[in-house]
């Protein structure tokens, strides 16, 4: 199914189970459903509502340029238009952006959070801050954008369309620490030590920013530990619901 409103849609994929306690599935940029079919056939005992952001999963495209704070927006309303209660928020990585101001912004009745891999912190090294001052110099300089173009730009950013493009820099400008550092509740924060896209210091970072969170990491694991080792998060995450 998909919810509407006056900028934008966002599909979902609604399993009901019957269940009084639901699980909203905050996926990163791009993801299809089937990469969360492990944790959506695990955990029988909730609800589970999927969401599709626009142009993926056969959403359409949104009418204008979005902030994050569209997304944001949209999945709250659906979330209290639906009345929906007893909610367990699993985010991974441009998913956390969206928890991360859904937490500190509205009133919801949200148990516990688990961010996975999760986005939102700029980065704001030296390094970084070069990288990019360079790659505005050879862009503007060049002959060949394009060239230029492809060695510096995010996998990401290449197979966008072309209408989101605007959309996806609004995004990743967006420095999102004081939202994540105003959530109150509960947080289970998971990460693959080589992770090459959020790297661990981000995990570091939000353990200390978010009061109530705790932190595991996962050796081997990249950027997407949800389906490295889905089994144990299965398992760890099954634990942190269930305990009071």
């Amino acid at each position: 199914m998909f919810y509407k409103n006056k900028d934008m849609t966002i599909g979902i994929n609604f399993i009901n189970r019957y269940k009084n306690k639901n699980i909203i599935i905050l996926p990163g940029w791009g993801e299809v459903n089937s990469t969360f079919y492990n944790i959506i056939n695990y955990f029988k005992d909730y609800n589970i509502y999927l969401i599709s952001y626009p142009s993926f999963n056969d959403t359409p495209l949104p009418n204008k340029d979005l902030t994050i704070y569209d997304y944001a927006n949209i999945v709250f309303e659906f979330i209290n238009k639906k009345s929906i209660k007893n909610i367990y928020i699993i985010a991974h990585s441009f998913g956390g952006r969206i928890a991360s101001i859904i937490l500190s912004k509205y009133n919801l009745n949200i148990k516990k959070l688990v961010l996975i891999d999760t986005a939102g912190l700029k980065n704001r090294s030296i390094k970084h801050k070069v990288k990019t001052l360079i790659y505005k110099i050879r862009i503007k300089l060049s002959k060949n954008k394009n060239k230029i173009f492809n060695k510096y730009a995010s996998s990401d950013y290449k197979v966008l369309d072309k209408k989101l493009s605007n959309t996806f820099k609004n995004i990743v400008n967006e420095d999102l620490r004081k939202y994540y550092k105003r959530i109150n509740i509960d947080t289970l924060i998971i990460w693959g030590e080589r992770d090459a896209i959020t790297p661990l210091k981000d995990g570091k970072e939000l353990n200390k920013l978010i009061k109530k969170s705790a932190l595991i990491t996962f050796k081997y694991g990249t950027h997407f530990t949800y389906i490295e080792y889905a089994y144990n998060i299965n398992i760890i995450i099954d634990s942190y619901f269930s305990a009071l």
